[in-house]
């Protein structure tokens, strides 16, 4: 499984990239795996609040509708319009194509309860 090193995770499958005071977030190969192939993305719009463990979003696969927990908490600066009419992006490239948003950070220290790779692989295999 591709778990790059320079990402944080979260225990709801999230990845974040930290970039200065944004972080950008999309969903781990894991969750797309197991979600089977993706058909539909809703997310949220420029300028929207977020809230840390809160949904900001759903996936919809062949399988189910799942909602996106906010790793952090933040305004979201950017949202990848390319999704909307592109879902296979998560199935195809969850850390290249597929991110989601990019959210400016209200709490820097929220990153600090987030997962290095090693930690989201041991978590991932005790489930």
């Amino acid at each position: 499984m591709n778990l790059p090193e320079e990402l944080l995770y979260s225990k709801d499958h999230e990845w974040i990239k930290k970039e200065g005071n944004n972080v950008r977030i999309g969903i781990t190969e894991f969750a797309q795996d197991e979600l089977g192939d993706i058909v539909f993305i809703e997310l949220p719009e420029v300028d929207d609040e977020v809230s840390g463990d809160e949904p900001f979003g759903s996936v919809e696969s062949v399988k189910t509708v799942s909602e996106l927990y906010a790793p952090v908490g933040g305004k979201v600066v950017e949202v990848n319009e390319d999704l909307e009419d592109n879902p296979e992006y998560v199935n195809e490239s969850p850390y290249e194509k597929a991110w989601m948003v990019v959210v400016e950070l209200s709490d820097e220290s929220e990153l600090d309860e987030l997962l290095t790779a090693e930690q989201y692989k041991a978590f991932i295999e005790q489930d």
